[in-house]
C-alpha cells in the first residue's frame, strides 16, 4: 500500500504571475482612470514624458518603452508607457483643458502613487478617479 504525504503549506509551489491578493481578494491588478480638468500644459510634450516617467518611478514599476505622439492640429498629446507590470497612457485636449490618463499595474507596484505626480505636473482644478480590480478570481 502506497502512502500519499501532502506537502506541507510552504511547499505548495505557487505561480509566480504576480497576481494580488489583498483583504482576501485576488485579482490582476489594479485599474485606474484618472481625468484631469481644467488642467495645465497639456500640449507639451515634454512636461507629459517628465510627468509619466515620474509616475513610472513613484509607483514602483518597472517601464520598459514610452511612445508619445504629438498632434499638431490640436496640440493634443497621446501617448502610452510599457510597464512590466502593465501600462499607463494618456490623451489630452489642451484646447477643453482635460486630460485621460489610464493606469494599470499588477504586482507591488501602486498606481495611485501617480495621483499626486499627477496633480503637481498639471495643476488640474478638478480630478476625477475611478478604481477597477481587473482579473478578479472567484473563490
Amino acid at each position: 500500500m502506497m502512502q500519499i504525504i501532502a506537502p506541507a503549506e510552504s511547499e505548495i509551489e505557487t505561480p509566480d504571475d504576480h497576481f494580488i491578493l489583498r483583504e482576501d481578494i485576488e485579482y490582476a491588478g489594479l485599474h485606474l482612470l484618472l481625468d484631469l480638468w481644467e488642467a495645465k500644459y497639456l500640449d507639451d510634450i515634454k512636461r507629459i514624458e517628465n510627468a509619466m516617467r515620474q509616475c513610472v518611478e513613484a509607483c514602483g514599476a518597472t517601464l520598459l518603452h514610452i511612445h508619445l505622439h504629438h498632434f499638431s492640429s490640436s496640440g493634443g498629446v497621446s501617448g502610452v508607457a510599457v510597464l512590466a507590470e502593465s501600462h499607463m497612457s494618456v490623451h489630452t485636449w489642451p484646447e477643453r483643458d482635460y486630460a485621460a490618463f489610464d493606469l494599470f499595474m499588477c504586482g507591488d507596484a501602486q498606481p495611485e502613487n501617480a495621483i499626486p505626480v499627477l496633480k503637481r505636473a498639471f495643476y488640474p482644478g478638478r480630478m476625477e478617479v475611478t478604481e477597477a480590480l481587473r482579473g478578479r478570481v472567484s473563490r
